[in-house]
């Protein structure tokens, strides 16, 4: 039934790589189960929802990828969409979460329409390699920036905005997690940024540090939480208003190239590539990835994406939709582990979003910042996003600038259609969230 199902023999493997890969590349994306509840419970989402919320839309996806599509790829509540939608929507833009939830589900909508019709390739044509880099180095400084601040390294300070904060017990804790999760890393240890989340809580718990009167009220194993108090609240009505459009664009835009990158990172490796060049199946790839996105909007969470620890388990040898089957249901298992993964406190996770920070910022390594006309559109990219504590404000200015400078050199020709919508939009987004499209219209009365 396996060979059926998979094609084991076809793509050159074996039913034991397979359940080996699949177990690799949950070690390695499974802190994700304890990171996003806790980023997302900061808008005022039930964190036990959360986690609940959290492993179903992982485990639908990866599902969906390996049974579907018949792929070795895992998803998962994405890295720097759940901070856009936490620190960005909710808590900066007073967005409520269930507004956040709305917009979600829009853009998955909109993803999975683009695909279908085929307009995808035309939107990864139109916006320049420099920027895609420059957003996926942006995020992972944004990232970083609340991982340090999650951390207690980075404080608010009146005088500069911000300043070194306090070394407390919670701190250095968090430093030695990081510390270890460095270690293994360069170890080339499986689970390196899992490994460092349980060892600091283990020592936390010894230290004093993590409250664990919930173990002793549910135990460890207990039936999984209910995840009601998030599930189906999305607000996709209020989320149907001028001033979301930047949002729904940004989410889906993130979550695009998120995904394509990933698929053709791994696609090589994983023997998925075509005699023409081509990605084979990445049209269900990338419905899959648009409909667990959609799906994970009515479970309670934000954007859900292909994980690039995918590629971990086809290291391993991962080929086929069995590996990512494996890793579904590895996740479902941790839906009875929830009190556990309660108890994982906030200075323990941050250190997973300062590594995941630096996976994503390597990708600047490849912007060519000898070129003004491209480093700068780039550079307004990678620091608004942080400095403004907004995915889609760097992205906004990232993609005007390129416009104007383009315009500048005499290559406007070269700006298509596609991104000339962009541009639009991006501006529209900008002249909404500074308050200037209000003060032209006063200017006009």
């Amino acid at each position: 039934m396996l060979e059926k199902v998979f094609e084991l023999k076809a793509r050159g493997t074996s039913a034991r790589r397979e359940v080996i890969a699949g177990a690799v590349t949950f070690l390695t994306m499974s802190y994700i189960i304890f990171v996003n509840p806790d980023i997302l419970s900061q808008t005022g989402m039930d964190k036990n929802a959360l986690i609940g919320a959290t492993i179903l839309a992982a485990a639908l996806g990866t599902l969906l990828a390996g049974l579907w599509a018949n792929v070795p790829f895992a998803m998962a509540p994405g890295m720097g969409l759940n901070a856009f939608f936490t620190y960005t929507l909710v808590i900066g833009h007073k967005v409520s979460w269930e507004q956040a939830l709305g917009v979600v589900f829009l853009s998955g909508v909109v993803f999975l329409l683009l695909t279908l019709v085929g307009a995808r390739e035309k939107i990864v044509a139109a916006i320049p390699l420099s920027l895609r880099l420059g957003a996926a180095a942006g995020i992972g400084l944004f990232i970083t920036f609340i991982g340090l601040q999650k951390l207690g390294v980075i404080v608010d300070n009146p005088a500069t905005l911000v300043g070194l904060g306090a070394f407390d017990a919670k701190v250095g804790l968090g430093i030695l997690g990081l510390a270890v999760m460095c270690v293994l890393t360069v170890r080339k240890v499986r689970g390196a940024i899992l490994t460092g989340i349980i060892l600091t809580t283990v020592i936390g718990v010894f230290a004093g540090q993590v409250d664990v009167s919930a173990l002793s009220e549910n135990g460890v194993v207990s039936a999984p939480p209910s995840i009601w108090p998030v599930a189906m609240k999305l607000d996709i009505l209020g989320a149907m208003r001028i001033s979301l459009v930047g949002a729904i664009f940004s989410f889906m835009f993130v979550d695009l190239f998120d995904s394509v990158g990933t698929i053709v990172a791994c696609s090589h490796e994983a023997g998925l590539i075509d005699s023409s060049g081509g990605i084979r199946k990445i049209n269900r790839m990338l419905q899959a990835d648009a409909i667990a996105t959609v799906a994970g909007a009515m479970l309670g969470t934000s954007t859900t994406t292909t994980y690039i620890e995918s590629g971990a388990g086809i290291a391993e040898g991962g080929r086929t939709g069995l590996a990512s089957v494996v890793t579904g249901l590895l996740f479902l298992a941790a839906l009875f582990l929830t009190p556990l993964i309660g108890i994982v406190p906030p200075f323990a996770t941050a250190g997973a979003l300062i590594m995941v920070g630096v996976f994503m910022f390597r990708s600047i390594r490849k912007i060519d910042l000898s070129d003004f006309t491209v480093a700068m559109p780039a550079f307004l990219t990678i620091v608004l996003m942080p400095l403004t504590y907004s995915i889609s404000t760097g992205l906004a200015f990232g993609f005007v600038a390129h416009i104007v400078l383009t315009a500048a050199t005499g290559r406007l020709r070269s700006v298509g259609v596609v991104m000339w919508i962009i541009g639009a939009l991006s501006l529209a987004d900008i002249t909404i969230r500074t308050g200037l499209l209000e003060a032209i219209c006063k200017c006009m009365q």
